[in-house]
């Protein structure tokens, strides 16, 4: 599932061939017929993207509301669109750019309080300028529950997925089993500060790089594939610090990482 610096690289790459512009849009597949109907010519005013949900304002107080889910992809492309093929939910046109949305868990108009609903239960997004960490903190620090489940929580944290999950407590020596409540402070503001700086470097790549140089084994140019991570999807490799295997189990539906030294229980 896209993380959450993908939704904000998305917003970023959108906001120029949309904002400001009158829009076509179709549904080709038909399951967003009618909502793509009442889209097809209002002007697209912004593009607000929190945690793993965007929003596309449109003049007249109606807005987009795109969860891409497990499956969903955005495709963009300029020049004349390419013919429609299979599951194509929504095709949106602006001057010369046309952009195709397939396989969303949810493409829906929404009105602005639905909007606010949807947002009111949602954690802070570290990514976002007016993000207070406090609400997740008092969640954390309040809860039995193990971080590792309360990261993966978009109650708490929005924008949080596995790879950020596994990468972030192993780079702060946390056990994803440890409760919340025992969290430390200091170890909780560490974890914020160390998000938004990942967040904000994969908004800017792309891709996620949680390794620091002189973890991986190519200590020059940009990280690989296989020196991006430290512990995600690293089950059975020795770790990179101290050469203990890496493990997983699941959590939280999906299959959690880490060092069982680095991270002691």
């Amino acid at each position: 599932m896209p993380e959450g610096h993908t939704i904000h690289r998305l917003a970023r790459d959108h906001r120029p061939l949309l904002v400001g512009r009158p829009v076509g849009a179709t549904s080709p597949q038909g399951r967003f017929a009618t909502g793509a109907q009442l889209l097809s010519g209002r002007v697209v005013q912004d593009i607000e993207p929190y945690g793993k949900h965007l929003f596309y304002s449109f003049e007249g107080e109606v807005l987009l509301h795109v969860h891409l889910g497990l499956y969903g992809k955005w495709t963009v492309g300029s020049g004349p669109p390419p013919e429609p093929r299979g599951a194509l939910r929504l095709r949106m046109t602006a001057g010369d750019a046309w952009l195709d949305l397939r396989g969303p868990t949810a493409c829906e108009l929404m009105a602005p309080h639905e909007r606010d609903a949807v947002l009111a239960r949602l954690g802070p997004d570290p990514l976002r300028r007016d993000a207070d960490p406090e609400p997740a903190w008092r969640r954390l620090s309040g809860s039995r529950r193990s971080v590792g489940e309360l990261l993966m929580d978009q109650s708490v944290l929005a924008g949080v997925g596995n790879v950020y999950r596994a990468e972030i407590l192993y780079r702060a020596g946390l056990s994803p089993f440890r409760p919340g409540r025992d969290v430390p402070r200091e170890a909780w503001n560490a974890m914020w500060t160390d998000l938004q700086a990942l967040l904000k470097a994969g908004v800017r790549a792309g891709r996620i790089v949680t390794t620091e140089r002189q973890d991986r084994e190519r200590r020059s140019g940009p990280a690989g594939a296989d020196d991006a991570h430290y512990v995600y999807r690293r089950h059975g490799l020795p770790c990179r610090r101290c050469g203990t295997e890496v493990r997983t189990q699941v959590m939280a539906a999906r299959n959690v990482f880490w060092c069982p030294v680095c991270q002691p229980a």
